[in-house]
């Protein structure tokens, strides 16, 4: 019901920042509570950042917190992951993520993680070098 597309990946150096853009389509993304997950080559998809429908609420992985902020417009069916300080562990490609949140609450997002997102975006690489 609802198409992801994410933006603003690319090759930095450490210490630089990206901001990683979620545009969704087909649905309001107001419907529903976001997640960023990331995956490196031979490792498991892990989720880096979650936020709540009305971004009231916010969960970030121990690895990130600190230097990663997620955000949403939801006015403007976005949402954004600021990355600041990155280092070589944050190469992967990124994936922004949907789940349906209308029957929970605006202050709700997945707690399972991986399995409770129905909608996914194809991803996009971010490359940190030392």
């Amino acid at each position: 019901q609802v198409q992801l597309v994410e933006s603003g990946g690319g090759l930095v150096q450490a210490g630089d920042s990206l901001r990683l853009s979620c545009a969704a389509s087909g649905r309001p993304l107001s419907w529903y509570a976001m997640g960023w997950f990331r995956q490196a080559p031979g490792k498991e998809r892990e989720r880096v950042s979650a936020v709540s429908s009305r971004g009231i609420d916010t969960y970030y992985a121990d690895s990130v917190k600190g230097r990663f902020t997620i955000s949403r417009d939801n006015a403007a069916n976005t949402v954004y992951l600021q990355m600041n300080n990155l280092n070589t562990d944050d190469t992967a490609v990124y994936y922004c993520a949907a789940a349906y949140a209308e029957p929970y609450g605006s202050n709700w997002y997945p707690r399972r993680t991986l399995d409770e997102y129905e909608y996914w975006g194809q991803g996009t690489q971010v490359t940190v070098s030392s």
